[in-house]
C-alpha cells in the first residue's frame, strides 16, 4: 500500500508539473519585457548622446537616422508584444498607450531625420559633381586661389 500511494503522489505531482508549465511560460514571457524596454532606455541615450547632453550641438542626420531606426525596430517589437501580453501580464492601459504615443513620435522624427540625411547626401553629390566639373559657388570658373596682379602702372 505504500508504494501504490507514493506512486499515486507521484503521479498527482507529475500531472501538476505538467498543468503549471504553461501558467510558468506565460510568466517568464512577461519578462520579455524588460529585454526591449532596457534596449530602448539604451537608445535612448544613444539619442540623448548626439545632442551633446544639454548642450546645443548640431546632429548629424545620418546619425540621427540611424538610431531613430533602431528606436524605432524596438518599438515595433514592443508594439507588438504589448498588443499580444497585455491581459496575461496585466499590462496597465496607461502604459500601453503612453508606449504607443512615444513610438509614433518616434516614427516621425526618424522620418524627419532620414529626410535630412538624405538631403544632406544629395547636396554633397552635388557639391562633388561642381566641384569635378570646375564650377564654383558662384557659377563660375570658381576661387582657384589666385589672384594675378595686373602688369603696368597703377
Amino acid at each position: 500500500m505504500p508504494y501504490a500511494r507514493s506512486l499515486l503522489a507521484a503521479a498527482f505531482a507529475a500531472a501538476g508539473a505538467f498543468a503549471s508549465a504553461p501558467a510558468l511560460a506565460q510568466a517568464s514571457s512577461c519578462q520579455d519585457a524588460q529585454k526591449f524596454l532596457g534596449e530602448r532606455q539604451g537608445i535612448i541615450q544613444q539619442i540623448n548622446k548626439l545632442g551633446g547632453e544639454g548642450k546645443k550641438k548640431q546632429v548629424d542626420p545620418r546619425d540621427a537616422c540611424a538610431v531613430f531606426t533602431k528606436l524605432v525596430a524596438n518599438g515595433n517589437a514592443g508594439t507588438k508584444w504589448i498588443e499580444s501580453n497585455k491581459d496575461w501580464c496585466q499590462i496597465p492601459d496607461q502604459f500601453a498607450e503612453s508606449f504607443k504615443r512615444d513610438h509614433g513620435q518616434a516614427v516621425e522624427m526618424r522620418g524627419k531625420a532620414c529626410q535630412a540625411a538624405a538631403k544632406m547626401a544629395e547636396m554633397e553629390k552635388q557639391a562633388k559633381a561642381a566641384q569635378k566639373s570646375g564650377a564654383g559657388r558662384l557659377g563660375g570658373g570658381g576661387l582657384t586661389g589666385e589672384y594675378k596682379m595686373p602688369q603696368g602702372a597703377l
